[in-house]
């Protein structure tokens, strides 16, 4: 407790000491961070309207899985209240929402001033049990604070060091004179000014083996030796040649000691030689080199990606005489333009789609709602928000996904649950109610099938020659008795059944073998089952 009692009485003091009058806000809109995934609307509104009249609120989502990205803004009435945003964020600041505490700060639409790191500090060796609420109690004595933040895990565990962004550089320098060094939960912390990633002191790397380029073709490799030698004992030195035995404009330098191969890279990095800069680094395995490429490629990528999120508009469906001129003209209406592009071919003809990029989300919102379906050059148009080529490919295979699980299932063509092409089942009163195969002749009053003008005609003509014969109707085509198992069956060729001819009157019999003859079936190849032939006397 002594040790907190001392950093507070350091925090008084430098209090004291600060002249700086603290400026009253300038606007009524407010930053609403660490939120909780599942936060809405309804639930800011409920506890920001307890302070005064709120005109907005909006929380920030994902353009396209439409998830909360744990952020919000907060806009009060400034005409009914002027001093509403001040009052919520003294009051509501590290109010738990969910569960987890809120952190709220001035919303500056400059990214500028942000970016700037005037004002903000960095602290560390920070104890476990120091959250974002004590670290702004302890530092707010020296200034008004924009922003302060304890950085945390997966666990929302503290990882012992923190941020701390004042309004002004004074209040900054002070806060850093005052308690850098001091001892806060029986830990000595450092206190010192926020650096970004890439002005800080990089560690220093040990190596002995020094990659140049960039060198002049006419430099030989005793050249290179002699100009190295200065920085230390040199155990190899080769310039990289071709088949030919020309210089490829680069090679390395490998050192005894790791002092002349720092010593090397420090004096020759951009140096000019033969009409040429050197560079000079450390060499690097090729996988290490594409590695570190890479990583610097998906940065890059990443913070392009993060920045441009949800104003990127994808426009598509252009006619081929629309350039990058006509496609800003379009859409200039709607708000400032950064950047209007057709994609066009290797050919330099347009491919039909382009991008237009916004500098707000609301102006790229109402441009989607507004030119969607616009007539241009005679081609209605398609705008929808900029996708990246993996997450518009999720979402397609998604959405077909859902499209399959709401069709109900199609019941094949020989019954429900059947697969295509089985034969017909049907479950009949059988032995243990197994399903049996369809029976070889007709179902049970089945009715006989009705012939065809071809069929009546050769019927008819079979009855002027032969007569009526038993079994056949007066018209002289097969009966209903015809259509069971019976000796006027006929033969079942591969195209279906054939019926025997009928017999002849017995005064026509003579000539016929004895034994019957063979009837042609109606089936492809089939051949009937001709009745026996009656005998020739009477």
């Amino acid at each position: 407790m002594a040790s907190t009692a001392t950093a507070t009485a350091a925090a008084a003091e430098g209090a004291a000491a600060n002249p700086t009058p603290t400026p009253a806000p300038v606007n009524s809109s407010l930053y609403v961070g660490d939120l909780d995934r599942d936060v809405t609307e309804a639930q800011l509104f409920e506890l920001f309207s307890q302070i005064g009249p709120v005109g907005s609120i909006r929380v920030c989502r994902d353009a396209v899985t439409r998830r909360s990205l744990g952020y919000a803004y907060v806009n009060y009435n400034s005409a009914l209240d002027t001093s509403a945003a001040e009052r919520a964020l003294e009051t509501l600041n590290y109010t738990p929402i969910n569960g987890k505490p809120i952190r709220i700060m001035w919303s500056h639409r400059d990214p500028s001033f942000r970016k700037s790191g005037v004002g903000n500090i960095f602290i560390k060796n920070l104890d476990k049990s120091i959250d974002n609420k004590a670290l702004h109690d302890t530092f707010s004595a020296f200034g008004k604070i924009l922003s302060c933040k304890v950085a945390t895990d997966a666990n929302a565990s503290s990882k012992g060091y923190g941020f701390v962004h004042f309004e002004t550089e004074e209040a900054a320098q002070l806060a850093i004179a005052k308690v850098n060094g001091m001892m806060i939960e029986d830990k000595i912390v450092y206190v010192g000014p926020f650096l970004k990633r890439g002005d800080r002191p990089m560690s220093k790397e040990v190596y002995s083996n020094v990659y140049i380029k960039n060198l002049n073709t006419e430099v030989s490799e005793e050249e290179l030796n002699k100009l190295v030698t200065e920085f230390g004992e040199v155990t190899s030195c080769v310039i990289m040649k071709d088949d030919k035995g020309n210089s490829k404009g680069f090679g390395f330098v490998n050192f005894k000691e790791t002092e002349g191969a720092s010593k090397c890279v420090e004096a020759l990095q951009g140096k000019e030689h033969k009409g040429k800069t050197l560079y000079a680094g450390r060499a690097q395995k090729k996988t290490e080199r594409q590695a570190m490429l890479k990583q610097k490629f998906d940065e890059v990528r990443q913070e392009r990606i993060a920045k441009y999120q949800g104003m990127n508009l994808y426009v598509k469906n252009l006619a081929d005489e629309v350039d990058d001129d006509l496609l800003r003209s379009e859409f200039t209406a709607f708000g400032t333009i950064t950047s209007a592009k057709v994609m066009r071919d290797d050919k330099g003809k347009s491919k039909g789609f382009g991008f237009v990029c916004y500098s707000s989300h609301e102006e790229a919102t109402r441009s989607v709602t507004e030119m969607n379906g616009k007539m241009v050059k005679g081609k209605p148009l398609y705008v929808a928000l900029a996708q990246r080529k993996e997450v518009r490919k999720a979402q397609l295979e998604q959405q077909l996904a859902q499209r399959m699980a709401m069709q109900p299932r199609q019941p094949g063509p020989m019954g429900p649950g059947m697969p295509f092409g089985a034969p017909m089942q049907f479950f009949a009163s059988g032995p243990g109610g197994m399903p049996q195969q369809r029976p070889s002749g007709p179902y049970p009053g089945m009715m006989a099938p009705v012939p065809g003008p071809r069929a009546m005609a050769a019927a008819a003509r079979r009855a002027m020659m032969f007569g009526p014969q038993p079994g056949y109707g007066p018209a002289g085509y097969p009966g209903p008795g015809m259509m069971g198992p019976g000796p006027n069956r006929g033969g079942r060729g591969r195209g279906g059944r054939g019926f025997a001819p009928p017999m002849p009157p017995p005064e026509m019999a003579q000539g016929f073998q004895q034994g019957g003859f063979q009837g042609r079936g109606r089936g492809r190849g089939g051949r009937g089952q001709g009745r026996p032939a009656p005998p020739a006397g009477p």
